[in-house]
């Protein structure tokens, strides 16, 4: 073997039904190893064994050193498994403002409205402080206390205006962690305006901060427990990754962790521009779209709760490959949403022959609390689940070698019991399960295309997870959309995970800010995103005001490593971008030219001649993509500005003085590893000044006005 020790990355998706891993080197992107075992939930140390199951399998089988090991990620379904199962702390909450108030600032922050808290699904307790005063110790501990004597198990602090000003958040906090009892304060979770949501998802996150601390706790031991060093991340819900400091402190940040692992393999190891990625698991499917290379994102709700917590907008259908099949007058009726691994049952399909013919259909109750409609099929050695994927290999839907591919004679004789059961042949009971999982599916499909107003002939379905043969062919005839499977289809989530970046975004309540404060939050995410472990040469980051929220967005990824970047697997290169490019602008790539670049950016120019009333107009439409195939900016018809510093701003000087009167245009700034967007600024002489000082010093830089 080569002596030289390999840089090498592991993934690992913690999913409902299976923990499945994926160990990539990192020099080349090779998969060196993969990995699956079931989900640990009931261990004594949760799902950290079943992560140590699937990391030392994989260290065995592939010869991997730990020494080898340069970053562990993992995704996590613990935050939303805990609110969806009501598995929560009950919260105590001190509100504070001054006394005149007082009554607003409860009704506000009591959550007991049941506008804000639907049918108090969260736990919650109260108690004010009067902040007209400098508040004291003694206050607050008497607070925490009456809070705690009521059964508080964690503390949140809210306060008006805490983004601008958080001292008495962080006061609160600071005895709250000295007397064990685990706080969050409402500054931290968001920096927008809002007290009620703020308070809202402020507690939402620490109604989960017991279970994932101990979570934390128990796969951080686990990891180090066998020698291995090497940073250990975990996958938020917007793509990125962070560390497990954070997620000790915001779980609420991994709320569709899992989902985006999956949706995150589809964009770097997949490289999809536009498509709809479903996922299909062994509990739940995945349905995400993505368009122009990335994936919608937006404000997630909870259980019907809002939050201003942002991620991918994946739709979970609680339909998948391990679904059991339920039955209704004596004919089947709906599938899901339990699975086999829920109701603790081997599928029917992996079972031996011999044993089902021994077989007879029953019914169960997978969880106590559900109705006993559930098929199982109880034989001498055992009871076994049938599922889809016994249907789909009853139909011989699933070609030899597919992960999802089974004992086809098992699944034609467990689904050969069902049909006598309901009065049917075994094809016809095997179809209609086949249906009714996927009509579900197609449901969420056909609303996302509505949604979006996505063409179907444009449109293609990538299937990923281990039964994505199960359902994901069938839907793509029933829509008349193009399918195709992803590659290492049934590790794409862990793939996902351990390509991913950290990515870190904060966004601030501003009415046209100032090139400061655009600095100031600049300065603070980037200082934010290097102490989670991103080395500072790979930080790229972007700034978006939103006028209409009155919002300034700044975002920032970063790279674990950096030295190897330009061999990464989920690298473009010129060509692969270029051809992303043609795509998103659905112009010719021989009408594209590549304008400007940087170590971080692609800027594209697209020619486009359009006639109207026999008079032609030309208009550039200019496209900014990063490194990583991310689409920046897309302005249908712009002026780019670009080359050395003092032409660039001496070029636009000149075009913004020749602009009389009226609101400055829309104006974005590249510069270095940044791209800003100056629409908070409304004076020409504003923007100017802006793009001069953040130019300063800089060689080369470019300037794109919306026209």
């Amino acid at each position: 073997m080569n002596n030289i020790e390999r840089r090498v990355r592991i993934g690992i998706d913690v999913g409902g039904t299976f923990t499945k891993a994926v160990a990539i080197d990192v020099a080349t992107g090779k998969i060196l190893a993969k990995s699956t075992v079931p989900t640990t939930h009931n261990d004594p140390t949760g799902v950290s064994r079943g992560i140590i199951e699937s990391l030392e399998s994989m260290m065995s089988s592939s010869e991997i050193k730990k020494s080898e090991i340069e970053l562990i990620a993992h995704s996590t379904t613990q935050a939303i498994n805990a609110l969806l199962e009501s598995d929560t702390a009950k919260v105590g909450i001190i509100g504070m403002g001054v006394g005149p108030e007082k009554q607003n600032v409860v009704k506000r922050t009591n959550l007991q409205d049941s506008g804000i808290n639907s049918q108090n699904e969260l736990k919650t307790v109260y108690e004010f402080l009067d902040t007209s005063h400098l508040i004291t110790e003694l206050e607050v501990k008497t607070a925490i206390e009456n809070l705690r004597n009521k059964g508080a198990e964690t503390i949140v602090a809210t306060e008006a205006f805490s983004v601008d000003d958080p001292s008495n958040e962080l006061f609160v906090m600071k005895i709250a962690n000295a007397s064990q009892l685990p706080s969050t304060a409402s500054h931290e979770i968001s920096g927008i305006y809002g007290l009620e949501i703020r308070t809202l998802t402020t507690a939402i996150n620490a109604s989960v901060l017991p279970k994932t601390v101990q979570v934390t706790d128990f796969v951080e031991k686990a990891i180090r427990g066998i020698g291995i060093t090497a940073p250990l991340m975990i996958m938020k819900g917007d793509g990125g990754v962070t560390d497990m400091d954070t997620f000790r402190t915001k779980p609420i940040l991994t709320i569709l962790s899992g989902p985006a692992a999956s949706v995150a393999g589809a964009l770097v190891y997949l490289k999809v521009t536009n498509g709809i990625f479903v996922e299909v698991g062994g509990t739940s499917t995945n349905v995400c779209i993505i368009r122009n290379g990335k994936p919608e994102v937006g404000y997630v709700t909870i259980r019907d709760h809002p939050t201003c917590i942002r991620s991918m907008d994946v739709r979970v259908v609680g339909i998948a490959g391990g679904s059991m099949i339920r039955l209704k007058n004596n004919g089947i009726w709906k599938v899901g949403p339990r699975s086999a691994h829920i109701a603790g049952l081997k599928y029917s399909c992996y079972a031996d022959p011999e044993d089902l013919k021994t077989g007879e259909i029953i019914l169960i109750k997978p969880k106590s609390n559900d109705e006993e409609n559930y098929v199982a099929i109880k034989c001498k050695g055992g009871t076994y689940a049938i599922t889809n994927t016994c249907a789909a290999n009853a139909l011989e839907m699933i070609e030899p070698g597919d992960y999802a591919h089974a004992n086809k004679v098992s699944a034609k004789i467990a689904l050969g019991l069902l049909a006598q059961k309901v009065g049917s042949s075994m094809a016809e009971a095997a179809l209609s399960i086949i249906q009714t999982s996927s009509f579900e599916i197609t449901k969420t499909i056909s609303r996302i295309l509505k949604e979006f107003k996505m063409d179907n002939a444009k449109t293609v379905i990538i299937g990923g997870g281990g039964g994505a043969s199960v359902l994901v062919p069938f839907m793509s005839k029933q829509l008349g959309i193009s399918y195709k499977k992803a590659d290492h289809a049934e590790v794409i989530s862990s793939i996902g995970v351990a390509s991913s970046m950290i990515k870190e975004e904060i966004e601030q309540t501003m009415h046209n800010p100032t090139k400061e404060q655009i600095s100031n939050l600049h300065k603070k995410i980037h200082v934010m995103i290097v102490e989670k472990g991103a080395v500072p040469e790979s930080v790229v980051i972007n700034s978006e005001y939103i006028p209409e929220k009155s919002v300034l967005r700044v975002t920032a990824m970063g790279n674990v490593e950096y030295d190897n970047v330009s061999n990464a697997k989920n690298v473009f290169t010129l060509d692969e971008a270029m051809v992303r490019a043609s795509e998103m602008m659905d112009i010719q790539k021989n009408l594209i030219d590549l304008s400007f670049e940087t170590d971080n950016h692609f800027v594209f120019t697209g020619h486009v001649e359009e006639k109207k009333f026999l008079v032609t107009k030309k208009r550039y439409h200019i496209l900014v993509l990063d490194r990583y195939g991310g689409m920046k900016l897309s302005i249908p018809n712009g002026k780019l500005f670009h080359g050395g510093i003092l032409s660039v701003i001496e070029e636009f000087e000149g075009f913004i003085s020749s602009k009389k009167g009226g609101i400055a245009p829309q104006v974005h700034l590249i510069a270095d590893l940044k791209i800003i967007d100056y629409s908070g600024l409304v004076s020409s002489s504003n923007i100017t000044n802006a793009i001069k000082s953040e130019l300063e010093g800089l060689s080369k830089g470019a300037v794109i006005v919306e026209l």
